[in-house]
């Protein structure tokens, strides 16, 4: 009777003790995350690239991983810089400023900033040839074909058969003799015969050369000028564009640090939707996801300048202090090692 007491006492303790563990040592793990294809997808069953590793770092360590989808980024990583999460885990960037508020894994993957822009903000290649400049030019020329083989006509109509027609029916056979001398240098069995025709003739090859180079020139000079100015190849082309990134990523820091004017929209979603409406003609985010918004939404409709800007490293979040760093850092070490994790990026991104 007398061990009863201190019996009740054990059972208290060990009743006590989780609540009195630290979140590390919870058997399990609760980490938030937020919406961000590939990485993180959907709500009630998650799944992605990240979400998949998460659960298979937790395997390592033997806990169990719940996960908990936030509304914004902000407030995902919010939470665990205040420790109500074990951690956090999306498209996370290790940056020197989130790594003074909370500590990080070892890099989970290897990323960048890229720049999506609208298939609508290219212009037709029609539309590059068929300029103003470009129809009043080809306007001009036809007018002085036709005025050249209408004279041609009036010299040589009482003097070779191809031209002894009426007005009417010589007009256009005598605008293509004309095209064909300035084209191919015109025709060995239709060659003018009178004085006033051959000088007309003569005139009309010599300004052939002038005639030709310039309309090429003309429409080599639209096509450049206009693939210059439509095409987007890098960050100093977006100076007339509208911009959109997400605010407090990488993404929109890298453009404010480079004072490019964008409109940043509180999270992915709401800025894939400016851009699917228009509202925007070019985003600028993490290469991955706009790789695969791409690939499942948008092929033929928008491309990627190939250049990647700022690259960087994406991370597990953690409390500062977590004892769960070490375990989960050899746990990732141990699925690099043995393939896990290379079949994983296989699996979500291919080659």
């Amino acid at each position: 009777m007398a061990c009863r007491p201190f019996l009740q006492l054990i059972a208290i303790a060990l009743f006590l003790l989780p609540f009195r563990a630290g979140p590390g040592a919870a058997q399990v793990l609760e980490f938030v995350t937020v919406e961000r294809p590939p990485f993180s997808m959907g709500r009630e069953a998650q799944t992605g690239f990240s979400i998949d590793l998460m659960r298979m770092m937790a395997e390592q360590i033997g806990r169990e991983v719940r996960f908990e989808t936030l509304p914004a980024f902000g407030e995902m990583l919010a939470q665990v810089a205040a420790g109500e999460a074990d951690g956090a885990i999306a498209n996370i960037s290790i940056t020197a400023a989130r790594e003074a508020q909370m500590d990080f894994t070892l890099p989970v993957f290897e990323s960048g900033l890229q720049l999506m822009v609208s298939g609508s903000d290219r212009t037709p290649l029609w539309r590059q040839v068929f300029t103003r400049d470009i129809a009043i030019y080809l306007g001009v020329a036809l007018a002085m074909l036709c005025a050249a083989g209408t004279l041609m006509w009036l010299f040589e109509r009482r003097h070779q058969p191809y031209f002894e027609k009426p007005a009417r029916e010589a007009f256009f056979p005598s605008f293509w003799w004309a095209l064909n001398l300035v084209v191919n240098g015109g025709f060995e069995e239709r060659q003018p015969r009178s004085i006033p025709g051959r000088l007309l003739a003569t005139v009309l090859v010599f300004s052939s050369l002038f005639i030709v180079s310039i309309f090429v020139a003309k429409i080599t000079a639209a096509i450049t000028v206009n693939e210059l100015t439509s095409s987007v190849t890098g960050l100093n082309d977006l100076d007339n564009r509208a911009v959109g990134s997400v605010a407090g990523s990488t993404a929109s820091d890298f453009l404010e640090a480079r004072a490019v004017a964008h409109s940043a929209y509180p999270g992915y979603a709401e800025m894939i939707a400016a851009f699917e409406a228009e509202e925007v003609s070019v985003v600028v985010f993490d290469a991955p996801l706009l790789r695969y918004y791409l690939s499942q939404n948008r092929a033929g409709e928008a491309y990627l300048v190939e250049t990647v800007f700022r690259r960087e490293d994406y991370g597990i979040a953690l409390p500062t202090g977590s004892p769960l760093r070490e375990p989960l850092n050899q746990a990732l070490l141990q699925l690099q090692e043995d393939g896990q994790y290379n079949a994983l990026v296989r699996k979500w991104f291919g080659r």
